[in-house]
């Protein structure tokens, strides 16, 4: 059974059995290899993308859950890394081993999305279900602020 959905504003059909999780038909059938797969269980916040807007888990989103949905994964932010959280992840030096960044990426998407002006706090519970082994998260919160900057400015 083919699910259809869309993709970074690709319309695509997934061939994947109804019960696999997005994150494998990202990855092994559509070749966006962007979102990474951490835990498996939706804790770590690696494999984080948008469905129609929010971020969720893909490693525990199936597939059949986006039928008619619009998906967004980190290379829908820019091919060219001229999206304002790419420039600022770059100005502040954010990843280290870069496993996490994707996840890390995608929910500061949403952040700004809703909170064009947000607070340490407002940073700090958006960004918690993403965990960065290398313990940049102070980097991610001057990125964060950076970006919400030059987007309100832009």
């Amino acid at each position: 059974m083919a699910i259809p959905f869309e993709v970074n504003g690709q319309a695509v059909k997934a061939k994947a059995e109804t019960d696999t999780p997005l994150l494998w038909v990202l990855r092994d059938e559509l070749n966006m290899t962007g979102t990474k797969f951490g835990c498996g269980a939706g804790l770590c916040g690696a494999c984080t993308v948008h469905v129609d807007g929010r971020p969720v888990r893909s490693c525990q989103t199936r597939v059949d859950g986006v039928a008619g949905k619009r998906v967004s994964t980190v290379e829908g932010l820019s091919k060219d890394n001229s999206h304002p959280l790419q420039q600022a992840w770059i100005k502040h030096e954010v990843p280290q081993c870069g496993y996490c960044q994707s996840g890390q990426l995608m929910s500061a998407a949403a952040l700004l999305a809703e909170n064009p002006n947000p607070s340490d706090a407002d940073i700090d519970a958006a960004m918690s279900g993403n965990l960065c082994r290398c313990g940049t998260y102070t980097r991610v919160r001057a990125a964060v602020k950076d970006a919400a900057q030059m987007m309100r400015q832009a």
